[in-house]
């Protein structure tokens, strides 16, 4: 029987050795063909010979990590899931290859150029209120979607899902100083979801609160 931590990695048509007590407290991720060959892309790997051993009833402590904050951001319904559950498939992707297949050397890139950059920095400022995708921001760098994750985060230092949430903060902070929209009309404006999740995202990148940026000062 399963225990809680255990992992089993099953290939399409496979059967699961691992039998489940309890299918509620089970986290099934589903990654698809296209996501392991961005990956491999990623890790300059031939994309057509990147495949998994199929592993049962394992213990990976990254892969449990990825998949309950996978399972967390699906629960959230959050209007930054999107970049967010795809930079994590990416992630659990490259860290599946790395860990249960023999790599080779991956290929070396400096980060996207100057007029890449800033096509890409343009387009999330014009589009925060919207749904962000590493396919839309790939696309407008000119890049392969698993290329662009690893050339945004050398040119910024961060990923690109924590640029655009870091940008919605900004966002959010310069409208309350304004003081004109009420808080939960700001949180639309800037991206979020809903107010909650402005207040959120806000106490961990600025460390204060919705209302702490709003207050007058004295």
């Amino acid at each position: 029987m399963v225990t809680r931590g255990e992992i089993s990695l099953v290939p399409i048509g496979a059967f699961d050795q691992c039998m489940q007590d309890d299918p509620s407290s089970t986290v099934e991720l589903h990654l698809s063909a296209s996501l392991i060959r961005m990956a491999a892309e990623e890790m300059g790997l031939d994309p057509d010979r990147a495949t998994l051993e199929p592993q049962f009833c394992f213990r990976d402590p990254q892969v449990e990590h990825i998949a309950w904050a996978l399972e967390a951001e699906h629960r959230a319904g959050a209007r930054s899931t999107l970049l967010y559950r795809e930079s994590l498939g990416l992630a659990l992707a490259v860290h599946l290859l790395t860990r249960y297949r023999t790599t080779s050397k991956a290929r070396c890139d400096d980060g996207l150029s100057a007029k890449q950059l800033a096509r890409v920095v343009e387009w999330i400022e014009t589009h925060l209120a919207h749904d962000v995708s590493l396919v839309r921001l790939a696309r407008v760098a000119g890049v392969s979607t698993s290329h662009f994750r690893a050339l945004f985060k050398r040119s910024m230092l961060v990923p690109a899902h924590e640029y655009v949430i870091q940008r919605r903060v900004e966002r959010a902070r310069t409208l309350l100083l304004r003081g004109e929209l009420p808080a939960s009309q700001i949180a639309l404006e800037a991206g979020f979801s809903h107010q909650s999740h402005m207040a959120r995202c806000m106490r961990r990148v600025l460390g204060v609160t919705p209302a702490q940026v709003a207050r007058p000062r004295s």
